[in-house]
């Protein structure tokens, strides 16, 4: 009797749904929510035609990078991990894509694939040497960023060469034109919006999603449960790697062909994470939140912009910013044990 009343209690104990768990995840994160809103209506107030259309949506054309390179990093942080070779890989995707089509229109798309092939295996060996050799990611993917940044510049001698052609720099600079209402819809803010959801439905509506928190929570009790561990890392540090081959082609697209076009992106992404209500140390965060904290750092270097602060004053709030993210991503932590 008592046995079956156990199963009969077991099955009737209310499970959260995917829906549930993304939105307790959303309103963890909401301050991030109240900071944006004042930082896009300071904006409207110093430019009133912030709010058309077009100006918002190249806006978002201009964010779209940061915030799909902060979906991807995501991943990472809520694995218990770090990814700062991001920044080197999109800077390499941007160079390497240049020197290889050179201007040629058909050589575009089998260059693209390749890229991504590459992100791939980058992404392989940071995810594979952490959790089979052991190495801490920070210095794994150090170490990667060093050797992106150090092969790429000798393979061009110090010297962007090549040509992005239209059909490759469309993708950050183009859109569907004469669309309803808003004129020209970017494609970036498309790729976002695909990437956003593709993200939120591996994140917190699909087994994969499950696995990733419980590892970044309690890898030992993850493992216990049957979880690969070190399968589910490596496929974080993938992810990560895609979306810094994502950042790169809109980038390539967007400003062109820049031996720094990647430079600091990994500490903004990771900045915006943490941001967004990520946890270092893994377990918690949403992807919702992580891509506003994304948005909000793009929001206040416009704002930044708009009222004509000098470039070393915004890298000194950029600063700023990084440490007090930090700041609050270890007392988060600290809060949490």
């Amino acid at each position: 009797m008592s046995a079956t009343a156990g199963n009969q209690s077991t099955r009737t104990m209310p499970v959260d749904s995917s829906g549930q768990r993304l939105g307790r995840a959303i309103l963890g994160g909401a301050p991030i929510f109240v900071v944006l809103a004042i930082l896009l209506v300071w904006i409207s107030i110093e430019n009133p035609n912030f709010t058309s259309p077009p100006i918002f949506l190249l806006f978002l054309r201009q964010a779209a990078p940061l915030m799909i390179l902060a979906a991807g990093q995501l991943f990472v942080i809520i694995s218990g991990e770090f990814d700062l070779s991001v920044g080197a890989l999109v800077t390499t995707v941007v160079i390497v894509a240049a020197r290889l089509i050179d201007g040629d229109p058909a050589r575009t798309w089998p260059v693209i694939a390749l890229l991504f092939v590459g992100g791939i295996v980058v992404g392989l060996a940071n995810g594979l040497i952490t959790t089979r050799l052991g190495v801490p990611s920070f210095i794994t993917t150090l170490g990667t960023m060093l050797m992106l940044n150090g092969a790429t510049l000798w393979w061009i001698g110090g010297t962007p060469r090549g040509d992005l052609p239209d059909n490759f720099r469309q993708w950050g600079r183009f859109g569907i034109d004469d669309f309803p209402w808003l004129g020209q819809l970017p494609y970036s803010v498309i790729i976002l919006f695909v990437v956003t959801a593709l993200g939120v439905w591996l994140l917190h509506g699909s087994t994969f999603g499950k696995q990733l928190f419980a590892t970044g929570g309690n890898p030992r009790a993850a493992y216990l449960s049957g979880v690969n561990v070190p399968w589910v890392r490596t496929m974080a540090f993938v992810i990560s790697a895609v979306s810094a081959v994502i950042t790169g082609i809109l980038l390539g697209g967007f400003t062109g062909v820049s031996p720094s076009a990647g430079d600091g992106l990994e500490f903004e992404a990771i900045s915006a994470v943490v941001l967004g209500g990520a946890v270092l140390g893994g377990g918690r965060g949403a992807l919702i939140p992580a891509i506003a904290g994304a948005m909000t750092l793009a929001a206040l270097f416009t704002l930044l912009n708009l009222l004509g602060l000098p470039q070393p004053f915004r890298y000194t709030v950029q600063g700023v910013i990084i440490i007090a993210a930090l700041g609050i991503a270890a007392f988060r932590t600290r809060k949490s044990r």
